[in-house]
């Protein structure tokens, strides 16, 4: 992943998530629990190289990077669009399920930090 194709898988995940496109599910019980609580709680950076839905991956079935200013500019109308929502607002997470506010919130910020860290932002 590059770094203006991370900005676009970003976008994809923010606007899955708030139902402007669609992803699938591949939540099951124990991604619903043991792996959110992980993922969300846990001491540890999140793994890179981990596969994502065909939907937000730039090299399947993402939006693919057209003028890197204007992807990143997208990309922070998307966030703050996202910050502005509450739990009721999004769709379920495909791989975690229904979340609280404080727990998209912590997701937001999460999936964030994984990608800037790729290209040491």
């Amino acid at each position: 992943m590059t770094p203006h194709q991370a900005i676009c898988h970003l976008s994809d995940a923010f606007r899955a998530i708030m139902g402007t496109k669609s992803a699938s599910s591949i939540a099951t019980p124990f991604s619903r629990t043991v792996i959110k609580w992980i993922a969300l709680n846990g001491p540890m950076k999140w793994p890179t190289g981990v596969k994502t839905m065909p939907e937000v991956d730039q090299e399947i079935g993402g939006t693919k990077p057209l003028e890197f200013a204007r992807d990143r500019q997208e990309l922070e109308a998307l966030m703050e669009q996202f910050a502005a929502k509450q739990s009721g607002e999004l769709q379920p997470h495909p791989m975690f399920g229904r979340m609280t506010t404080l727990q998209w919130r912590r997701w937001g910020w999460l999936h964030m930090d994984h990608h800037l860290r790729q290209f040491g932002v």
